[in-house]
Order: structure tokens, then C-alpha cells, then sequence
């Protein structure tokens, strides 16, 4: 059974740890249980409640009103908020009970009701990509398993590459050529999937190789094609220290020719373009860069 600390609820629910403890005390919302050497922890149903309590909030209830109902009448309530799609909190959190529960069905639920109000672009710019942002912070502080990223990033790119395919490219054949990949060590590629979609959406002929893309092919593609863009998003690797040697190495391999490099991450703020490489520290800079505007 996965074991949560109440740091760890006030990660995943945005609620803090003493106003969690000012309910337990008044309201007794929830009644944590506690180890042989009497350390308090909450379980994966504390967890689940407290997101639910946390969407009733959002809605505009008071916590006395939500202390007051049994659990069924809040998860109706919770129901019937989750069929409106509702405020991007509530969608978050009806995301993160999908990933708690493993619940695909609840999962396409609220991604279909975003994208019919939203639209798609919007809804990856306002909703998948600022989750995946939390869901990185829950992974580091272990709030979530493996297990429950690797299930909620395959429905993401499930979706993104559903779109990518449902776009074909309308670009001639001999108009310039996206490359996307990531460097080797960088698995992370749902944020790199959506600058796919979007060089789609754009009419690029854009070629997406994914992770894990050893640099010599790189090389090799910049040798069969005359004018290649090479485009990357990365969220772990390069480490910050590697950063500007691997700008370095990319501005070596393809000076003197038409090739240009665009990179994209947190790991490369600081670091200063070339003439061949675009450097931005955010996607939305990244895609400034790409797509004007």
C-alpha cells in the first residue's frame, strides 16, 4: 500500500500542510493512520478524498459545508463537477485521480470536455503541459510511483501522436526538414511530441525520432539532407553543467553549412545560441523561435 506523508498531500492537492492539520483538528476531515513507532501517514484513499475535497472547494463551497457530507454525497458532487470540465484546477485534479486510480476512462472523460472547450492546442498549452510540470514535481518528492507516470504519460502521447497522424504534411518536397529527437539519456519527449504536432499543424515536413537519438546520427541525417532544422526539448539531460558543451559540439558538427539547431529546456537557461544554435530556456520561448509570433 503506498504510503503518503502530509508534505506529500500538500504536493499533489496545492493545499497546505497546516491548513490539512486545522481540518483534521476541527472538522476531523481526515484521521491519518500511524506506523509501529507512531509516525502519521495517510494512504492512497486519504489522498483521493482530499482531491476531491480540494475540487468541491475550487467550486466555491465552504470547507464546513464539505465536512458535513458523507462520502457519497461528495464524490456526486465531484461527479457532477467533473461533467462540466470546470476550471483548470478541477481539471487537474480530476487528472491526477485518473493517475491515482489508473482510470483511463475518467482520463479521456475530462480530455474530451477540455478539448471541446478549449480546443486542442489550448488544452495542451493551459492543461497537459502545466500537469506534466506538477506530475514531475510529485515523481521527485515520490508522491507518485513509476507505475502511475508511465500509465498517465502513455494516455498523453497516445493522444499527441493521434493528433500527429490524424496532420499530414503539406509541405513540398523540397521544403527545409524538421528533424525532432532527443539526446541520448533524454526520455522525455511529450513536450517535443506537441512541437510535432504543431510543425505539422504549420505544413513543415517534420520528422520526429523521439528519445535516446545518438548524436553521429544526427550527423548522418545532416549529410543526406542539404537544410535540416534540428529541434529538441529537454528536461533532464543534458545535466546544466553539460549544457553549453553540448551547444559547443552541435555548433562544431554543422558550422559552414545550411543545418540550424534549435534547443529547448530548463537545462539550458544561461547558455548563450551560436550563428547554428538557437538556444530558449521554456517552450513558449522555443516556440517563438520557431513559429514567429
Amino acid at each position: 500500500m503506498q504510503q503518503f506523508s502530509i508534505r506529500d498531500l500538500e504536493h499533489f492537492s496545492g493545499i497546505k500542510a497546516h491548513t490539512i492539520r486545522m481540518w483534521e483538528q476541527r472538522y476531523q476531515l481526515l484521521e491519518p493512520n500511524r506506523t509501529d513507532t507512531n509516525i502519521r501517514y495517510y494512504t492512497g484513499e486519504h489522498l483521493k478524498f482530499l482531491l476531491n475535497v480540494g475540487m468541491l472547494l475550487e467550486s466555491g463551497m465552504r470547507i464546513s459545508r464539505v465536512a458535513a457530507m458523507s462520502p457519497d454525497e461528495i464524490a456526486q458532487a465531484v461527479a457532477s463537477i467533473q461533467q462540466e470540465a470546470g476550471t483548470d484546477e478541477a481539471v487537474f485534479n480530476a487528472l491526477k485521480m485518473s493517475m491515482l486510480n489508473y482510470d483511463e476512462a475518467l482520463f479521456r472523460k475530462v480530455s474530451e470536455a477540455a478539448v471541446a472547450q478549449r480546443g486542442f492546442n489550448r488544452t495542451v498549452q493551459e492543461i497537459y503541459l502545466p500537469f506534466l510540470g506538477q506530475m514531475g514535481m510529485l515523481w521527485l518528492t515520490n508522491a507518485i510511483c513509476p507505475a502511475q507516470e508511465h500509465f498517465i504519460s502513455h494516455l498523453l502521447r497516445e493522444q499527441l501522436m493521434s493528433v500527429a497522424h490524424a496532420t499530414l504534411p503539406s509541405a513540398s518536397a523540397d521544403a527545409p526538414i524538421w528533424v525532432l529527437y532527443l539526446p541520448e539519456r533524454e526520455v522525455h519527449d511529450l513536450s517535443l511530441l506537441y512541437f510535432h504536432v504543431l510543425a505539422r499543424e504549420a505544413g513543415v515536413r517534420s520528422i520526429f525520432l523521439g528519445a535516446n537519438v545518438p548524436f553521429e546520427d544526427l550527423e548522418a541525417l545532416g549529410r543526406q539532407f542539404p537544410a535540416v532544422r534540428f529541434v529538441t526539448y529537454c528536461t533532464t539531460f543534458p545535466a546544466p553543467g553539460d549544457a553549453p558543451l553540448y551547444v559547443e559540439r552541435l555548433s562544431l558538427a554543422f558550422a559552414g553549412t545550411n543545418h540550424r539547431c534549435f534547443l529547448g529546456g530548463r537545462v539550458f537557461a544561461g547558455v548563450a545560441s551560436t550563428a547554428t544554435v538557437t538556444v530558449a530556456d521554456s517552450g513558449a520561448t522555443l516556440a517563438q523561435h520557431l513559429f514567429g509570433g
